[in-house]
Parts: structure tokens; sequence; C-alpha cells
């Protein structure tokens, strides 16, 4: 399938500022599943823009501007060619068909950044009993389990700017946005002493199953599994990640996924304004 990606960021400002280097993840990771055919990324003012990796192996636009300006504009279109793709196409390593397990000395050495939590706070998601060793069970159903149960636990809140809340916070209030429940999962697995990380991309709602994304950048979670590699859990619809679901950035904390980062400044206060807009086409 042929699909476009057509996005668009406009700050406003009541006179002309300056800005600090901007960097930019939006550029769809590939793979067999997904190919970009034509990518188009521009700003306004214009500007010298550098591609690089990052440690994440994200692909970052830096973007650096020299003079002030009332107004910044940050436009991508590509196209994309996507292959179908069934999210439990996979087969566990024999000791991950049940958890808890373990990862194999050689894997835990390298993925252990992701296994460690990175909030302190105890963590306990209503009408969910996570496996123990006198209690264990099969892995992916309780991972769909999991994910199931955050979608009827935490309620969807719709919220384009702002940092993402503490877990403790999403499950006090029982309420959030995709990147906040995504936060919260991947601290979850975590505690299972599985590897967990944060996801920011966009998402295709081709059906009612899938219907939380509403025009913006979504987030979700991967968790990784012997034998499948990193696997996609969306806690914000209840679903596994099948080829909707279309990855620009991973990272351990939602800063590492952060679409656009970068700031203003002025000796004085002064007013600002956001608008985005995303569309996703067939081609």
């Amino acid at each position: 399938m042929k699909i476009g990606i057509r996005y668009e960021t406009i700050y406003r400002y009541d006179r002309a500022v300056r800005f600090s280097p901007h960097d930019v993840r939006l550029f769809p990771r590939t793979d067999r599943f997904l190919q970009i055919t034509r990518l188009d990324f521009q700003t306004k003012p214009k500007t010298t823009v550098r591609f690089g990796r990052d440690v994440f192996d994200n692909v970052v636009a830096s973007c650096f501007f020299d003079q002030p300006s009332e107004m910044l504009e940050l436009r991508l279109a590509l196209d994309a060619e996507a292959a179908k793709k069934n999210p439990f196409d996979f087969v566990l390593s024999r000791r991950a068909v049940q958890m808890p397990f373990n990862y194999e000395e050689d894997i835990a050495s390298i993925i252990c950044a992701y296994c460690k939590r990175q909030t302190r706070e105890s963590l306990s998601l209503p009408g969910w009993k996570p496996p123990s060793r006198e209690s264990p069970r099969e892995t992916v159903a309780t991972l769909v389990e999991l994910t199931k149960t955050f979608h009827r636990t935490i309620s969807y809140e719709r919220r384009e700017e702002g940092a993402a809340q503490s877990p403790v916070e999403t499950l006090r209030r029982q309420r959030g946005a995709c990147r906040d429940t995504a936060v919260l999962l991947a601290e979850i697995l975590r505690d299972l002493g599985l590897a967990a990380r944060v996801v920011s991309g966009y998402l295709r709602e081709t059906d009612e199953e899938v219907r939380r994304a509403e025009g913006s950048l979504h987030a979700w979670t991967e968790v990784f599994l012997p034998g499948a590699g990193w696997v996609g859990l969306d806690p914000t619809n209840g679903i596994f990640c099948n080829d909707n679901f279309i990855a620009a950035a991973v990272g351990l904390r939602p800063a590492d996924i952060t679409p656009i980062s970068g700031s203003f400044y002025h000796r004085d206060r002064v007013p600002a304004e956001m608008k985005s807009r995303l569309e996703l086409i067939t081609l």
C-alpha cells in the first residue's frame, strides 16, 4: 500500500524572536514493512538542516536559525510503501513463552537500560494482577490482557502540548493522553523485568478498533521479547501494533521521542501560539 504523510507545525509570535537549534524527529523508521519513496522537509525561515541519527538510531533533522522571525514553520511531505503486518506473526524463544522470565545474559547486558524504571513511585494498575514465579502465565496472552486492561481503565484525553504526566499521576486521574499511557505501560513492563521503550509516530485510522489519534501524532510502547524482538503495544487503543502504526522515534523517556524540540528567546515576555496539522492519505 502506498501512503502519504503531510505534517506541518506553525509557531507565531507577537514580535520577532530568536531561536535555539531545533531537533525534529518526524521521519519514519524504515524496515521491511515500510520504505520511504519521497521525502520533502521545509522550514520557514529557510535555514541549514543537518540530518543525523541519535543514540536510539532515530533520524533527527537539526535546524539552525540565524535570524529572528515572527513565525516559524516546519513542513514535512513524504510518501511511503507499507506492507501488511500481522502483529502476532512471531515465535518466542522457549524461555520467554511464560512470564516472568529472565533475559539471557548476552541480551540482558545490551538492553539493561530499557529494563530500568525511570520513576520511583510504586505502580499498580487497577483490575490487573501480574504473573509471578508461583503463578506464571503465558506471555502473549498476559500482554494482550494487560494492554486491554489499560484501554478499559485509563480514559483517553487529547492534549497536544505539554510534557507527559508522571505515571503515578496518570493512575491517580485514570485519564491521560497517548504519551501518558505509553509511559505508564513502559514502567509497568519494566516492573515485570521486561525491556520497554516509548515510541512516537503516526497512526492510520482504518477501522473502528483504532480510533484515538484524531489527526495528531500518536505514542505507544514497545517491549522486547526474545524470538520476536521489539513488539508494539498500544495502551490507548488496547491492541498490539500492526502496519497501521508508523514509528518515527523510540527512546527510554518522553524527551527522547519529542517530535520537535527547541525554544525561542527574547528579552521581553512574548506571547506565542502553535498550530499543527497532520494528514495521512492513501496514494
